[in-house]
């Protein structure tokens, strides 16, 4: 079981009807030993979550170097705005590169959208983003919708969780050619995110300036 701040206080909290006398340094030592424990011996669920970051790190870098990647997401910079336009699996590899260029919350809003239309890499990737920040609930949902999408719906086939979790646990431990986004990348989508409605922190569609720096980085 966790310990937490509140956890360490209270166990650290003198009786109402202390006497005098009481050593309160002693006390307010064993609060601070107690204090580095609890953050030296990390939790399950901190194991756990730590866990679901780096394997998100790992498949959004496999989605982001797939084949015709750079490809979907020139569809997605082209098509008009309608929803119904969407480019399912440009908008799945835009959200990695969101997320890979530190833009967790436009790439959640991304994989949504991949996710809602079929996308079970997606939705994968949205359990693991629930996962690393301790929303169980949230997590859980997102693996149903893998498990409940119906078939021929899933841009990959039947048992692509068990394949990506031991690729991602092999690349952890070994490494991968699968490279992240440069440096151009990043501006060029911090030039998005910039330019995007100041109302809105969510990156707005990429567009073909990006489109072509990314096809740059699929030919390197």
């Amino acid at each position: 079981m966790s310990t937490t701040i509140d956890d360490l206080l209270a166990r650290a909290a003198l009786p109402a009807d202390s006497r005098p006398g009481i050593d309160v340094g002693a006390a307010l030592r064993r609060l601070a030993v107690d204090a580095a424990r609890a953050k030296a011996e990390p939790t399950p669920d901190m194991v756990c979550a730590a866990e679901a970051a780096q394997c998100l790190v790992v498949v959004s870098r496999w989605v982001l170097n797939g084949p015709g990647a750079a490809m979907h997401v020139d569809r997605l910079a082209g098509a008009p705005e309608e929803e119904d336009h969407l480019d399912v699996e440009g908008a799945a590899v835009f959200a990695c590169l969101l997320y890979l260029t530190g833009h967790p919350e436009s790439a959640q809003f991304w994989w949504q959208l991949a996710a809602g239309a079929g996308h079970r890499a997606a939705a994968y990737c949205l359990h693991l983003h629930h996962l690393a920040l301790g929303e169980v609930r949230e997590a859980v949902h997102w693996h149903r919708q893998i498990q409940d999408a119906p078939a021929g719906s899933a841009v990959l086939e039947e048992g692509f969780l068990a394949g990506l979790g031991v690729f991602a646990r092999y690349v952890r431990h070994n490494g991968s050619e699968a490279c992240g986004p440069t440096g151009l990348l990043e501006m060029e989508v911090d030039r998005l995110a910039d330019a995007g409605n100041s109302s809105c922190i969510i990156v707005p569609r990429p567009d073909r300036r990006l489109a072509e720096h990314l096809l740059d980085f699929a030919r390197r």
